[in-house]
């Protein structure tokens, strides 16, 4: 080994195993930048390779066959990425049968490396559009990848559609956090919660974990754009990466989705942008 490779330190890594697109910021697109520019190293696997999001006219590509996912797995632990790994992050995965596969990989992974922390964010769906990944990968969601979770960001639909819990009040989201059967020192990060309570015009991001519950609102910002919830966990894992407390990470992942969509929104932008520079100075601080 030479001089200077004692002398640098590695970035924490990231497994990331998310969609990805030609156009536009969903899963990994728009996952990793904010990763990568907060100084952490990760390691992008696709679920599915599209040419954009399917609310455009046409939609090319397609989710990643099962034997290209599990080989591409393989390669990953070939390379040893789980032991390296500090955290694994999944996102919205397209196929029943590679979320079994996504699921067998995370199992291996917390076996090969017991400090890995595992980020679920069970991407499914949400109050516009509904679900709109089968049921039984939905039930797969819940049964298998989030009991192995330490870290998970449903937004209220989806915490709501895994509970079967109508998420109206601070009790509500209690009460579904109860039902997901997270392992105990697990936490839970509901997100775009309004509730009866909440201030006007606001959202919020309520946290419940083993340090108690603690509420986050942000202002509303009147756009939906596809990837923002992938955004925000980009964000809180750039955060948790480089240190930051889980509320810490989370009022900055809100106030960075904030910027990027406030300025999505005043662009007419049908994309979230990224490039926008205070946004880009303020991932360069976390």
């Amino acid at each position: 080994m030479s001089d200077i490779d004692t002398r640098i330190d590695k970035a924490p890594l990231i497994i990331s195993i998310q969609s990805q697109v030609v156009h536009g910021h969903v899963g990994n697109s728009a996952a990793v930048f904010p990763m990568q520019a907060a100084g952490l190293e990760v390691a992008a696997i696709p679920t599915v390779l599209f040419s954009n999001t399917p609310d455009y006219p046409t939609l090319r590509g397609a989710p990643v066959p099962p034997a290209i996912f599990a080989d591409l797995l393989l390669g990953a632990e070939e390379r040893g990425l789980p032991q390296r790994a500090v955290w694994l992050i999944t996102g919205y995965i397209g196929s029943v049968e590679v979320a079994e596969l996504t699921a067998d990989f995370v199992a291996r992974a917390k076996v090969a490396n017991p400090s890995l922390r595992y980020l679920c964010d069970p991407v499914m769906g949400d109050h516009g559009p509904g679900l709109y990944v089968p049921a039984e990968l939905a039930r797969l969601m819940r049964d298998r990848l989030l009991p192995m979770a330490d870290l998970t960001t449903p937004n209220s639909f989806e915490l709501g559609h895994l509970t079967g819990t109508p998420i109206t009040t601070l009790a509500d989201v209690e009460t579904a956090a109860a039902k997901l059967h997270l392992a105990p020192e697990a936490s839970l990060i509901a997100t775009g919660c309004v509730l009866r309570d909440s201030p006007d015009g606001h959202l919020e991001s309520v946290i419940i974990g083993p340090r108690g519950v603690s509420r986050h609102p942000t202002p509303h910002i009147p756009v939906a754009l596809p990837g923002t919830g992938d955004l925000f966990s980009g964000l809180v894992m750039a955060g948790l990466g480089r240190g930051d407390a889980l509320p810490q990470a989370v009022a900055r992942a809100q106030d960075l989705t904030g910027r990027a969509l406030d300025y999505a929104a005043k662009a007419g932008a049908r994309e979230i942008v990224l490039y926008e520079p205070s946004f880009r100075r303020a991932l360069l601080s976390i």
